[in-house]
């Protein structure tokens, strides 16, 4: 690995050990074994460092998950959801450092511009990649309506883990909602 690599690699560490607010020029360069120098030479700032940090971190994260579910592709849409959910749920278990890296990440980008556009990036990619977990005819706001859900139960799961949603509950509101549309007619 280069000294990019490195500071890339040491900034997710960090993320993880520390969380966003708690990282420090310091514990990235200790990390890595660099320079400060090289952050800013190779990312500008610490921020942009982090934020590229979180972002790859997540999209990983996702992107694991996604890989699981495709390797249990059988059973409809409802399944494919509830085993999705649950993954993700145990993900907020195992990565709990990552998950609570992101809730700070969210809080930060409510005042960074630097912050917002590459988590705003990361969502919309969540949203198209999404949308495929329900079959590759889905729409794009499958995917929408499944990434919301996942913010609201990874804030639900971090304030009140034995009180959040499951990912049957989360699946049979969905089915629910449906229903009642259907039976609205639309109107």
């Amino acid at each position: 690995m280069g000294t990019r690599d490195d500071l890339l690699a040491a900034a997710k560490q960090c993320l993880a050990e520390r969380g966003y607010a708690r990282t420090t020029v310091r514990d990235i360069v200790a990390a890595s074994g660099t320079n400060l120098a090289a952050i800013n030479y190779h990312f500008r700032s610490k921020d942009d460092l982090l934020n590229l940090a979180m972002v790859e971190s997540v999209s990983d994260a996702m992107q694991e998950l996604l890989a699981a579910q495709a390797d249990g592709e059988a059973g409809g849409v409802r399944v494919r959801l509830e085993e999705f959910w649950a993954r993700l749920v145990g993900s907020f278990d195992s990565d709990r450092a990552l998950w609570s890296a992101n809730i700070e990440a969210l809080a930060q980008a409510l005042h960074s511009p630097e912050v917002r556009a590459p988590m705003a990036e990361g969502q919309q990619r969540a949203r198209s990649d999404l949308a495929e977990l329900l079959g590759p005819d889905n729409d794009e706001n499958a995917g929408t309506v499944i990434v919301t859900l996942l913010n609201g139960l990874l804030v639900q799961w971090m304030v009140d883990r034995e009180r959040a949603p499951t990912g049957a509950q989360l699946t049979a509101g969905v089915l629910a909602l449906a229903d009642a549309l259907k039976a609205d007619g639309g109107s």
